[in-house]
């Protein structure tokens, strides 16, 4: 008979986590909306983050790229823009939405190596994958990846944020 009273405090102990669990999954889906949907007239530009050359602008479609975790935003970088050899610590995907844009693998700037990609174009940029970017006119590509977002360039002269503290 005590074997049997064990076993149903147990169960009602476990029933009632998982009942405490449930709610807590609950609460936090409802801070999190089941969809978004962003349409073009609701984009907010502003100027692109410190770690890219001058000129680039930056809409935060979802996410955070400072935090760890999902995010989508989009780049509009001006005609002849070239951002220098580099590679990211995360998983970097590209969709092309306006203009053309080029990419090149490799730790040396050749833009005649570059291949071309045009809208609708996709590209993934493999963990650590040395490549460079460059356009010849306007164009808008949407970036999608795991944050933190981060740029590591391979010549450290390159890199924006260390010309701006000189």
């Amino acid at each position: 008979m005590q074997h049997h009273r064990v076993i149903i405090r147990v169960i009602a102990l476990m029933l009632t986590s998982a009942s405490i669990l449930t709610a807590q999954h609950q609460q936090a889906a409802s801070h999190q909306p089941d969809h978004i949907m962003v349409m073009p007239g609701n984009i907010v530009w502003s100027n692109g983050p410190a770690s890219l050359p001058a000129g680039a602008k930056i809409a935060i479609i979802e996410g955070d790229l400072t935090k760890p975790g999902l995010f989508t935003a989009r780049l509009k970088l001006p005609a002849n823009y070239a951002i220098r050899p580099h590679w990211h610590p995360a998983d970097e995907h590209i969709t092309v939405i306006a203009g053309t844009f080029y990419m090149g693998l490799g730790e040396t700037f050749n833009a005649e190596q570059a291949k071309e990609i045009p809208v609708g174009g996709f590209a993934v940029m493999a963990t650590g994958t040395r490549h460079f970017a460059l356009t010849k006119n306007e164009t808008i590509i949407q970036l999608h990846g795991m944050g933190p977002w981060a740029i590591n360039y391979i010549n450290p002269a390159d890199d924006p944020r260390k010309k701006a503290q000189q």
